[in-house]
């Protein structure tokens, strides 16, 4: 069978390295190729003139969901934990200034929200949310408590595992990315509907979030690790851009 012109240029340059001036020829017998170099789209005035996030917007418990909505003298119920980590780029450095807005359900499983209905009892110490800004270097930290795992309604008997929510804001409003963290060894991941919409096992996996032991506080807290990379090959599988690039 003979071969068009388009199939035999891509057969010569499959079975062999493209010499010089090979992909100007393509561009020359293919029309429908650019033709001129890429030109980046400059950002419009309401991504430019976004918020410019820094430590001193935070409160002195923002970061610190045991005590931010707890009464005077008391602390949220459930095993004190520590999550770290990194908010990284593509090539693994670190981005500063980036605000991260966290969620969660209480050790019960239940979360502070007029439409949550499940028969777990609130935390009058917990209101389960609290915020962070990365430091110079892409690092931040919060302590918590570790959430329970609760029933997802939609079919008979389906659970949640434990979770925590992410939302990672750049340097404007149209920059949110939204992704949640889970917990190594927990069993609930494997079965969770939800897990099981992300098609990639290394994407769940990069989701889980390992025990710390070095940064774990004696007779305290318990510390997990969970970094955040923004784009690339490598990148936080995110809700809201499932592509992940």
């Amino acid at each position: 069978m003979r071969r068009n012109r388009h199939e035999r240029a891509l057969h010569r340059t499959r079975s062999r390295p493209a010499p010089a001036g090979a992909y100007a020829t393509l561009q020359d017998q293919h029309p429908a190729l650019p033709q001129k170099p890429l030109v980046a789209a400059p950002a419009s005035l309401s991504e430019l003139t976004g918020p410019v996030f820094r430590h001193e917007i935070l409160g002195p418990l923002d970061a610190d969901l045991t005590l931010n909505h707890a009464r005077p003298g008391q602390s949220a119920i459930g095993p004190r934990i520590i999550v770290h980590g990194r908010v990284l780029d593509e090539d693994g450095r670190g981005v500063p200034d980036a605000l991260i807005e966290i969620w969660q359900a209480n050790a019960g499983g239940r979360y502070r929200h007029k439409k949550d209905g499940y028969l777990a009892p609130l935390d009058p110490d917990f209101g389960g949310c609290g915020r962070t800004i990365t430091d110079a270097e892409g690092a931040y930290a919060f302590r918590t408590i570790r959430p329970a795992p609760y029933p997802w309604p939609n079919r008979v008997n389906d659970w949640r595992p434990a979770h925590i929510h992410f939302s990672i804001f750049g340097e404007a409003f149209a920059q949110r990315l939204i992704t949640q963290m889970y917990f190594e060894g927990d069993p609930l991941i494997a079965l969770c509907p939800i897990v099981n919409t992300i098609p990639d096992p290394d994407a769940i996996a990069a989701l889980v979030a390992p025990m710390d032991m070095r940064a774990t506080q004696p007779m305290d807290a318990i510390a997990y690790r969970f970094d955040i990379v923004l784009r690339g090959r490598r990148a936080t599988f995110f809700e809201n851009r499932p592509e992940g690039t």
